[in-house]
């Protein structure tokens, strides 16, 4: 191990007075008691309040057997234990995934990145066009072999030029191959021409719960919102296939380990996804746990028949997801006003709009209330949450205030009686506070202006009223950073180093409950998972700094250095690696992934496979 020192002798680690005691109390302890591990030599943030620091942790079978100090904890030394020195770096319990799109997030890895600075390169359409020209070269024998080019990340509100590309920028890549680039919310994305062609989309094509966008002249701009962009992309997705889908799932759990997660969500799933991931686990490829919760719309049926609280081979069905709008930077989430200064072609008075009608909304809520299936819902609007805290009333009202945790997934524009109501109808907010780094700017001028900006994801008002929540980070929407997540809960500083919403900050230690204890409790797995304590699984993430102990400026300088899941090292930062250097990883070095993946698009939008390309 790079980041730390493992003993076989003990005597190496500690003094011998140490060790002296920690023998006389081993020798009471029977065989089975001795630890497979013991970590020391750090700060170990147990996430206990009852015991919030300990000097050393034990492990056996894949769980923590004692907590404590290092003389507790070497009363379980055996001959065998092995001895882990920490090195002066911080253990925590491994953060567990509030929200986000596992899978999905393999598009993250195995595309062409345009997100922008700090996570890329892309703050121009000069230069999103560059990356995807370089991307084809690069990947040359690929794209020449599957006809296709996608990117994932770029965003209109961080472009020079404040709009989407369009089909002609894309059309400057190329006119030949199909090309699709997909907005950082996941909800807009952009076609060139060809892709246009392909999918059959013309000036005539029409969707409910979505928008085609057009030129002055009528014809499709190519940008796609909403069900528009769904309507091509998840006939692409389900075409994936198996090997497709394995590709994105082992690359996107990666990504997930590389930041300290040990429990992520596969937010908007099918029964596909989850078929590709116990396939991945069997294979023995799958190193976290993976909750999924499959679309409401899609596969009601198939949740009924798989929810579980237990994970099989660590994949489990925790729910089902319900969508009502859109994403609040592309103004497509349903608000209860108007936006405020909306960049683009909107009518006056424009507030969004909901994906879902108000019955579809009571139907959802009211299914899962009826058959104990816990809920999550996606809404970002002020109009969305009405819609939402509607429904799960009158769904209480028939069922009750039943135990199965239901949770608001965004919530970015809540107002603060909206907050309460969450409280009264005991939903869980997962909250996206990593948005006012991302976005803050953004929503100030343009979403909700300066006044109602530094209320947008209110973890303040949430944690005054003594509510756990959830913060999240949406991958791919963002990277699953859990340090960008922490220093944007805490500080809030937006991308321009303004400070949005002062009164919505919270402290180091609440950030890290909503990254660990209470996203658990969210999925009942508050007694497996969230914190170092006896009995619970040997999750931890080991950290370059003690977030506790440094200017909260500073904590987004903080490097995940390894992931450990069940006591085994599934992550280990390369040495000498820098948070600048975090990058997806490369489409390149999965050759047969990218392959696969970009074949299955094109034919997906109607394109044509070449002789030479094959399904595996």
């Amino acid at each position: 191990m790079k980041f730390f020192r493992s003993f076989s002798s003990p005597s190496r680690a500690f003094s011998l007075a140490t060790l002296a005691v920690g023998l006389l109390a081993s020798s009471s302890l029977a065989a089975q008691d001795f630890a497979d591990t013991i970590y020391s030599g750090g700060s170990i943030l147990t996430i206990n309040d009852a015991a919030p620091r300990a000097e050393a942790v034990a492990v056996k079978d894949g769980r923590i057997l004692a907590v404590g100090s290092l003389d507790q904890v070497l009363a379980t030394k055996g001959e065998a234990t092995k001895m882990v020195d920490l090195t002066g770096k911080t253990m925590l319990p491994g953060f567990v995934d509030s929200h986000g799109h596992v899978v999905m997030g393999g598009i993250q890895a195995l595309s062409a990145n345009l997100l922008p600075a700090p996570d890329g390169d892309v703050n121009d359409i000069a230069a999103l066009q560059a990356t995807l020209s370089g991307w084809k070269d690069a990947n040359k024998e690929t794209v020449d072999k599957v006809n296709m080019i996608i990117g994932f990340g770029y965003d209109n509100a961080q472009l020079k030029e404040l709009r989407h590309p369009t089909r002609h920028d894309l059309d400057a890549v190329s006119t030949d191959i199909p090309i699709i680039i997909i907005h950082q919310s996941g909800h807009i994305g952009v076609a060139n021409t060809k892709a246009l062609e392909l999918a059959k989309v013309t000036a005539d094509t029409k969707i409910d719960g979505g928008v085609f966008q057009k030129d002055p002249d009528g014809s499709p701009s190519g940008v796609m919102e909403e069900y528009a962009f769904f309507s091509v992309l998840i006939p692409m997705l389900s075409e994936l296939g198996a090997e497709g889908t394995l590709a994105f799932a082992e690359a996107g759990t990666k990504l997930w380990a590389s930041f300290g997660y040990t429990t992520a969500q596969e937010g908007r799933s099918s029964a596909g996804v989850v078929a590709a991931l116990h396939t991945l686990a069997d294979a023995g490829k799958l190193d976290i746990d993976v909750v999924a919760y499959p679309d409401y719309f899609e596969a009601r049926d198939f949740i009924k028949e798989n929810v579980s609280k237990t994970y099989d081979n660590r994949v489990r069905v925790g729910g089902v997801k319900l969508t009502i709008d859109g994403s609040p930077q592309g103004f497509t989430a349903l608000r209860d006003r108007p936006y405020y200064a909306p960049v683009g072609n909107y009518p006056a008075g424009y507030h969004g709009y909901s994906a879902i009608t108000m019955d579809q909304t009571v139907e959802a809520i009211n299914w899962a209330y009826e058959n104990d299936i816990q809920i999550l819902t996606h809404s970002n609007g002020e109009g969305a949450s009405d819609m939402l805290l509607a429904a799960i009333g009158q769904a209480q009202s028939v069922h009750g205030k039943k135990p199965t945790r239901p949770v608001l997934i965004h919530g970015q524009f809540l107002r603060e009686d909206q907050v309460d109501t969450i409280q009264r109808l005991g939903v869980f907010p997962s909250l996206f506070p990593m948005h006012t780094f991302y976005w803050g700017d953004w929503h100030r001028d343009h979403t909700v202006g300066p006044v109602n900006a530094d209320n947008i994801s209110p973890t303040g008002w949430v944690h005054s009223r003594g509510m756990m929540f959830g913060s999240h980070h949406d991958a791919p929407v963002a990277f699953p950073d859990s340090m960008r997540i922490l220093s944007a809960t805490v500080t809030r500083r937006t991308r321009s180093g303004d400070i949005l919403g002062p009164a919505q900050r919270v402290d180091v230690m609440t950030a890290l409950k909503a990254m660990t204890i209470w996203p658990a409790w969210q999925h009942f797995e508050e007694d497996q998972k969230g914190s170092i304590e006896t009995g619970k699984l040997a999750d931890f993430v080991i950290l370059s700094k003690d977030p506790t102990a440094i200017n909260p400026e500073d904590l987004d300088t903080i490097r995940v250095l390894a992931s450990i899941k069940d006591d085994k090292m599934i992550y280990e930062a390369p040495t000498g690696q820098k948070r600048a250097d975090l990058q997806p990883l490369p489409f390149v070095a999965n050759p047969d992934a990218a392959h696969e993946m970009l074949h299955v698009l094109h034919h997906a939008i109607g394109g044509k496979p070449g002789a030479d390309v094959h399904r595996h």
